[in-house]
């Protein structure tokens, strides 16, 4: 087992580290371990919070906090394309669903303890944010059957009325003001994953902690809610409660 403690920086020196980081991915599969838990431990290794591969941005650290692990999953297992279960693979990384079901502590002892950190913070300020829209958004959709409303982009807009007390256009111009990005008709899933990250903090300053931990459990409800229909489980998540973030 790969007990290490690494977390995500931005600097040169990082591409040491995403080199050990593959090796340590191969050798261990060479030697037998299960590809999930060599993952894990390369995951551990990785030093980069970001990198530029053809053309594309991968930030597996947003705003210096949030370790989006899936990402690096994504970019580790393109290192040993052929090397592992297909099937399990593509459930890993397009379902979130992994092979093995591994207690938190675990997972935290392969990936480190800042890195598990830092996948909290992904975790309540991505995944669990972005719950909290959509519970408030089919919270709205129920409203408006009974009334015979079934306009979805209005109940997408009051979803961020009712959260952050104004217009997702308007937050995302500030955003985007806040981080000197161009102003786009569009959004990358990179900026998207940052947008959220930020609501989520924008959230945690503005709302009385009472209302903070009200909105998280009703989150992860509809999580777990999303999960058992779907049958996944979240294992990096699976010690977690319905806890205030802040």
């Amino acid at each position: 087992m790969n007990e290490v403690n690494n977390p995500l920086v931005s600097s040169e020196s990082s591409s040491a580290g995403d080199a050990e980081a593959i090796n340590y991915l191969k050798q261990a599969l060479a030697d037998g371990q299960h590809w999930y838990l060599a993952l894990l431990g390369a995951m551990g290794l990785w030093a980069s919070a970001e990198e530029v591969r053809d053309d594309r941005t991968c930030r597996y650290l947003i705003d210096g906090e949030a370790f989006d692990w899936l990402l690096l999953a994504e970019r580790l297992c393109e290192t040993v394309d052929g090397l592992l279960p297909e099937d399990e693979k593509n459930t890993l990384l397009f379902r979130g669903v992994p092979p093995l079901e591994l207690p938190a502590a675990e997972v935290r002892k392969l990936i480190g303890e800042s890195k598990y950190a830092q996948y909290l913070s992904y975790f309540y300020g991505v995944t669990v944010e972005d719950a909290l829209l959509l519970a408030v958004q089919e919270e709205i959709d129920k409203e408006r059957r009974v009334r015979g409303f079934r306009n979805q982009s209005e109940s997408t807009d009051e979803a961020y009325q009712r959260i952050y007390s104004t217009t997702r256009e308007d937050l995302l111009k500030l955003f985007r003001q806040k981080k000197q990005y161009t102003r786009l008709n569009s959004i990358t899933l990179t900026e998207l994953k940052e947008f959220t990250y930020w609501l989520f903090k924008y959230r945690l300053k503005r709302c009385e902690k009472a209302k903070i931990a009200s909105d998280t459990r009703k989150a992860l409800e509809y999580l777990k809610r999303q999960w058992q229909k779907r049958g996944i489980f979240n294992v990096l998540a699976a010690d977690l409660s319905c806890d205030d973030p802040a």
